[in-house]
């Protein structure tokens, strides 16, 4: 981030120092956006995968189809939220797009709140603890909603199809392809609940600027021999570690196969948290969940939830023990940047 960091000293408590990083106002930092959408309630955790049957239409019209991903995922777990609780939701969405081994694998993780707002706004609605929606329902209606998107999509020219996939532009041939990926159930997976809003921040915090593969999974690059070696888990294999050695040439392609196209933007939020009006909502909710106005770090949960302005005073809320007696010491600003005139507000 580019931001500036806050150093401050919480002065009448624990005596103990940190720093508190400026808004960089960038829309993919975990920090600056993830942190002002997140509430002190359980989060639960849905991955919504799409048949590798589909794989190379997509890899040919990935922006097109990963919106109808995104819309499509969204509106199935706001539908079941409403007929269930009868509220709207709150979903953030991060997409992937590659397994272990760099492969095309694209699926789509949802981060969901446990509750909502009220209807009229006036009190807000807990999740059961153990709250599930039931995934065979989930897989159904979104594999119907996506290929009903998909359908759409073709009659209205909107797809390209080039070299192999030329023989999917006669319509007799994309139906057939479209019923081959529906002749199985689509994957839906509940997995277990975040513990926090801390871990879903960290959750984003990993995968804010990931593509494909992390340096520390990077083993080798054998220059004679023009080979990468890298580790990746077997799930199929109840999730043993192991090691595959590509041609550099098949490595930078399956790479490639995961850069986004250009301004695609990754992580978005839908339901209640999205943004028409996000931030009048999001402040309700936590007049509702807080009402003394504080809230406690220790409980695992976030402090200070608005980004803070450019020139703006530091958090008020110690990270370590919770006072709300901090003392600024200095603006670490990026270089390049001239300090302000002032800065102890002391």
């Amino acid at each position: 981030m580019r931001g500036d960091r806050w150093s401050a000293i919480c002065s009448l408590e624990c005596g103990r120092t940190h720093f508190v990083p400026h808004s960089c106002r960038n829309r993919h930092c975990p920090l600056c956006q993830g942190q002002a959408a997140l509430l002190p309630v359980p989060y639960f955790h849905v991955v919504f995968t799409l048949p590798h049957g589909l794989n190379p239409l997509i890899g040919q019209n990935q922006a097109t189809l990963y919106n109808l991903l995104f819309g499509t995922a969204s509106q199935t777990l706001v539908e079941f939220g409403q007929k269930r609780f009868g509220v709207q939701l709150g979903i953030t969405a991060v997409l992937h797009t590659w397994s272990q081994t760099l492969l095309d694998h694209y699926h789509l993780h949802c981060i969901v709140t446990g509750g909502a707002l009220s209807a009229d706004g006036s009190k807000w609605v807990s999740a059961p603890p153990r709250f599930r929606f039931a995934v065979r329902a989930l897989s159904e209606v979104f594999r119907g909603k996506f290929c009903a998107g998909l359908r759409q999509l073709y009659a209205r020219g909107e797809l390209r199809f080039h070299g192999q996939l030329e023989p999917l532009a006669h319509p007799g041939t994309f139906a057939k392809r479209l019923r081959q990926a529906t002749q199985h159930r689509w994957v839906v997976y509940a997995k277990r609940p975040f513990a926090g809003p801390r871990q879903v921040l960290a959750y984003l915090s990993r995968y804010t600027h990931r593509v494909a593969i992390s340096p520390r999974r990077l083993l080798e690059l054998d220059k004679p021999a023009r080979t990468v070696g890298f580790a990746w888990k077997d799930y199929a294999d109840g999730g043993r570690s192991k090691t595959m050695t590509l041609p550099l040439r098949e490595f930078l392609r399956r790479f490639c196969l995961h850069l986004l196209p250009e301004r695609f933007v990754k992580i978005r939020h839908f339901g209640f948290l999205s943004n028409s009006q996000r931030q009048e909502r999001l402040a309700q909710a936590r007049q509702l969940l807080a009402p003394s106005g504080q809230i406690n770090p220790a409980a695992g949960t976030l402090p200070q939830a608005e980004p803070p302005a450019r020139e703006a005073t530091p958090p008020a809320v110690c990270p370590h023990c919770g006072s709300r007696q901090l003392r600024l010491i200095e603006i670490v600003r990026p270089p390049g940047r001239p300090l302000p005139a002032v800065i102890d507000s002391s």
